[in-house]
């Protein structure tokens, strides 16, 4: 189920009125949301729910046993299962194509053609965000950071959280699963937050995503056919696509979240402000890069060592964050530019130094500020069109556009109304998320604008969104990885 789709928009208040005014007991309400996450995901294909509760009772049943036995070489093994299980799993149904299809190339390329057919594996939605929250219940009940539930259908409410599901963010079941622990009270303070985070999030994906995907998916079906810069003009729209599209999903899956008296945690954190790559990946899909960071980097030895220790620790983050987000040499090209970008910072201890808000306590940002952003911007689009492109090919094919005396012509815009919508949409929402970088997201202004202030730009917004809602608008990117 979408959130951008009449279904969700009946399921929704559906859901959220059963769950306040008829089901009022904590284990009923927790059994609600496990039902109404088995619809929210079976929506696509109830098959796959088979998956979901395949890996969460493995998971459930591993954590259970590492609670009652202190054995190391036990420990050791029930954490093997999980692992074993849940990677199996995605590494099958994420990458045996793409391996098969390597396997075919390399030879092919040396002259030995195999021609091994692929298994044409349907990709289940959400499997790389469900499988990575439910093992990091497994990790940390390993850790002993963290208790074994005691209850199965409390548990697999957390693994199948609708609002956070398919999509993230990835939750660390420390911070969510406590919470299906403990009585929830309707806040109405609360539930106007999410409701207003919800528009946010449906502006971005509706307003802003969905028409600047229009206009790049045409462009990026044959660089070669358009100009330099209009490709780079496909690749600065791609850049606020991919960020209207996931912090999008985001903003809709906290606010949903906080309808029912849940906190999940900050996805983005206004990425595009930031003053270095660094920064910028503090910033930019937060529950991801943490994952990495608490159960890859660090427990390789993070950056504690030599240099090399570190280039190699930092090299095999961004890969395997790379790989992670697709079966694709695009996705592992993707990281691997990422991490070059990453490690002079590293290697000067300079990846920690700007901590702050840009600008903090002032309207406009210095020269300087200015241009760290903007020279940050321009690395992070110069590495999403390796994540953009089809293959390593077309990514150096729109590079070599780019990098052409065509980059100092004028692009080349094949619908003005789309393009006049999506610049629209990036103004509204950069001078929103500029004015609001010091809270949680662009819309978060109680207190801020006088209520009838407030309530005109919230039915602006409602407005450009239903005006300018395109007909070719659906899936999230992120539903494919």
């Amino acid at each position: 189920m979408l959130f951008n789709s009449i279904d969700f928009a009946v399921f929704l208040p559906v859901v959220f009125l059963l769950y306040w005014f008829v089901f009022r007991g904590l284990r009923i309400q927790n059994a609600l949301l496990l039902v109404a996450s088995m619809v929210f995901y079976g929506w696509w294909d109830w098959r796959y729910l088979i998956l979901v509760f395949f890996s969460a009772g493995i998971d459930y049943v591993m954590a259970s046993q590492l609670e009652r036995t202190d054995d190391p070489r036990t420990r050791n093994g029930l954490l093997l299962i999980s692992l074993v299980t849940n990677l199996g799993l995605l590494g099958f149904f994420k990458y045996t194509d793409f391996f098969i299809t390597s396997f075919n190339d390399a030879f092919t390329f040396f002259g030995h053609p195999l021609g091994l057919d692929t298994l044409r594996i349907v990709l289940p939605v959400g499997i790389s965000f469900y499988t990575f929250q439910s093992l990091s219940y497994t990790i940390d009940v390993y850790r002993r950071e963290l208790k074994a539930s005691q209850d199965p259908v409390e548990f697999c409410a957390f693994v199948l959280f609708f609002p956070q599901l398919v999509a993230g963010p990835i939750e660390r079941a420390a911070k969510l699963l406590p919470q299906f622990t403990q009585p929830r009270v309707f806040d109405i303070a609360v539930a106007r937050n999410g409701v207003r985070q919800i528009l946010w999030g449906l502006f971005k994906k509706i307003v802003i995503a969905d028409n600047c995907s229009q206009i790049v998916n045409q462009l990026y079906a044959d660089p070669s056919a358009h100009s330099g810069s209009t490709m780079a003009l496909a690749t600065v729209l791609f850049a606020f696509q991919i960020y209207g599209d996931f912090s999008g999903y985001s903003d809709i899956a906290i606010g949903t979240a906080r309808l029912f008296g849940f906190d999940l945690m900050r996805n983005f954190a206004y990425p595009y402000f930031s003053r270095d790559i660094a920064e910028f990946w503090r910033r930019w899909h937060i529950s991801l890069s943490t994952w990495f960071r608490d159960y890859v980097y660090i427990p390789m030895g993070g950056n504690r060592g030599t240099k090399a220790f570190v280039v190699r620790n930092t090299m095999i983050l961004f890969l395997v964050s790379g790989f992670w987000h697709g079966a694709n040499w695009t996705f592992v090209a993707w990281g691997a530019i990422n991490a070059i970008f990453f490690l002079p910072l590293v290697l000067l201890n300079k990846h920690k130094s700007k901590s702050g808000t840009v600008a903090q306590g002032r309207l406009f940002p210095s020269l300087r500020e200015l241009w760290m952003m903007g020279s940050t911007f321009l690395l992070a689009c110069s590495a999403w069109v390796f994540f953009r492109a089809q293959s390593i090919e077309q990514a150096f094919e729109v590079f070599g556009r780019i990098g052409s005396a065509s980059l100092f012509t004028l692009p080349e815009i094949t619908s003005s109304l789309t393009m006049g919508i999506s610049i629209l949409g990036i103004s509204v929402m950069v001078i929103l998320e500029w004015i609001n970088r010091e809270r949680q997201y662009g819309l978060e202004m109680d207190g801020r604008a006088v209520r009838p202030v407030r309530y005109a730009l919230y039915y602006t917004l409602i407005g450009i969104i239903i005006v300018c809602a395109p007909l070719g608008g659906g899936e999230f990117i992120y539903f494919q990885f």
